[in-house]
């Protein structure tokens, strides 16, 4: 008897893209069929997201297939639900390791950033008293189901594109009235001695979280060690501990080091 075909698993498109772009940042180009074989779709559909991802700026189409290219605006950001899914591995392995340098009953600034709300995940599990403090949609819906969490928002504009999250006014003068114990933040780009981020009202709103908070831990996969993007919202003196994954270069490390900040570097399973 002949055995039933096994069927294709569908993945998500935005997942899929991800995983697109992660091939091409590792590999630098493939031809469609490498990235149908890599990935588990069909050619037609690896076509289509090639064609999306190429209209969104992040990578050149070649001959039967695609180049990763850095950005060229400072202004760029991925799509939402695609930046979800980029480094996801990279970013639960960070997530896991920041929660723990959470303790009970401390006041946390989460802010709205996707390898932050693995850092929320990540916390949810462990048994602690929080007053938690975010601008993320998201994060405060995950942290309302924690009973033992007291969660406020700090008010603000709903920022478009399915980012949901706020920003700007009241959330950046509420800001100015809140000593928090530690503060959670993402970086769109770390280069050098400053971090950065790609819209001027994301950045000031970081700028204000990170001011009212007695320590700072900066969590980037290592894919945002790259050129600045549009503004700088701290350098590296402001913060107390930067979290990153084992992909991060020894140059980019010792670049780190020599800046004197608090690096952890965290180990991500093959295949994750």
């Amino acid at each position: 008897m002949e055995a039933p075909a096994t069927k294709r698993v569908e993945i998500i498109p935005a997942k899929r893209r991800a995983m697109i772009l992660e091939h091409l940042r590792v590999n630098g180009a493939a031809s469609i069929q490498e990235l149908a074989d890599a990935i588990g779709g069909s050619q037609s559909t690896i076509r289509r997201d090639l064609e999306h991802l190429m209209e969104g700026g992040y990578l050149e189409r070649t001959h039967g297939g695609a180049l990763l290219v850095p950005p060229l605006q400072a202004t760029f950001e991925r799509e939402s639900q695609i930046n979800a899914h980029f480094q996801r591995a990279q970013k639960i392995a960070i997530g896991a390791e920041a929660a723990l340098r959470i303790s009970n009953r401390e006041s946390v600034i989460f802010e709205a950033s996707s390898t932050v709300m693995e850092v929320v995940r990540a916390t949810a599990l462990r048994d602690l008293s929080l007053t938690v403090v975010t601008n993320s949609l998201d994060i405060a819906q995950i942290s309302s189901d924690v009973a033992s969490w007291r969660v406020i928002m700090p008010g603000g504009t709903l920022r478009p594109g399915g980012w949901r999250s706020l920003w700007g006014e009241p959330g950046e003068s509420f800001f100015s009235t809140v000593h928090a114990d530690v503060c959670v933040t993402g970086a769109y780009a770390v280069t050098g001695n400053i971090l950065t981020d790609a819209m001027l009202e994301i950045a000031s709103m970081k700028r204000k979280m990170i001011q009212s908070s007695r320590r700072t831990i900066v969590v980037v996969d290592s894919s945002k060690f790259s050129a600045p993007s549009f503004c700088t919202f701290c350098e590296l003196s402001a913060i107390d501990e930067l979290i990153t994954d084992d992909g991060i270069s020894p140059e980019q490390l010792e670049s780190l080091h020599a800046y004197g900040v608090k690096v952890t570097v965290v180990p991500v399973k093959a295949g994750a």
